[in-house]
């Protein structure tokens, strides 16, 4: 079981979606400036913080079948470095400092992502953002930020969504589903819960990376799952 005190660093997803809110594209930059605001309060304490975004206020797949997957999957990759870039600013405005990595170069816009200069960063007390997802086709920023946790030596993943948790069944759908405040990786996959892909799944159970999952929208979610006051479901591995 995680314990919310013993969490020393921890890999932050955020959905690209949830970065619009009810614009659907774009950016809500109330949202953004109240994660910023959490994630300030997170890092004063002296917890180090990594940040993976997904890329679905810009791009979701193959718009057009015309398009190559892996052309597609790469478009995507852009639109999670172009989401870092922005909310990186917004953190710089609320008194962070940041940098940004990327599995592949991109001139002076980041810097190349190894293990020794993320570490390097986070010892200087940075929000340290893992842009680009893998940097290969074929792979969702699920997989990208399970990657990153466990290369990083992450203590837990926080998956911050647009639903308050993980229930039995979709409760969009049905006004009867079950929430659960804990709930094995294992279970996951074997319910089809769908709350990170297969490969990122295998990845977690393999590695023994424990993921927090709660509703974004929620008051203070960010730092309730550091402080005690987790209201989602923790995935036990």
């Amino acid at each position: 079981m995680i314990i919310m005190k013993d969490l020393k660093r921890v890999i932050l997803k955020l959905s690209g979606e949830a970065l619009a809110g009810d614009k659907k594209s774009g950016y809500n930059d109330e949202i953004i400036e109240d994660i910023a605001r959490q994630v300030k309060e997170i890092t004063d304490k002296g917890i180090q913080v990594g940040i993976v975004i997904g890329g679905g206020n810009y791009w979701r797949g193959r718009s057009n079948n015309n398009i190559d997957r892996t052309k597609a999957d790469q478009i995507g990759m852009l639109a999670t470095i172009m989401n870092c870039i922005y909310v990186s600013e917004i953190f710089r405005s609320a008194g962070m400092m940041t940098n940004i990595l990327t599995p592949f170069e991109c001139g002076n816009v980041t810097k190349l992502f190894s293990k020794d200069r993320a570490n390097k960063y986070f010892a200087k007390g940075m929000v340290v953002f893992f842009a680009g997802g893998t940097g290969h086709p074929y792979f969702s920023t699920d997989t990208g930020i399970v990657l990153r946790a466990i290369e990083m030596d992450a203590d837990a993943i926080l998956l911050a969504k647009a639903i308050d948790g993980i229930y039995d069944s979709d409760p969009k759908i049905n006004p009867a589903a079950k929430k659960y405040d804990s709930i094995s990786i294992q279970e996951v996959v074997d319910q089809k819960l769908g709350v990170i892909d297969m490969t990122a799944s295998v990845m977690c159970m393999e590695n023994k990376m424990p993921l927090m999952v709660f509703g974004l929208d929620e008051k203070n979610s960010i730092v309730n799952a550091l402080s005690g006051n987790f209201n989602g479901t923790v995935v036990t591995v």
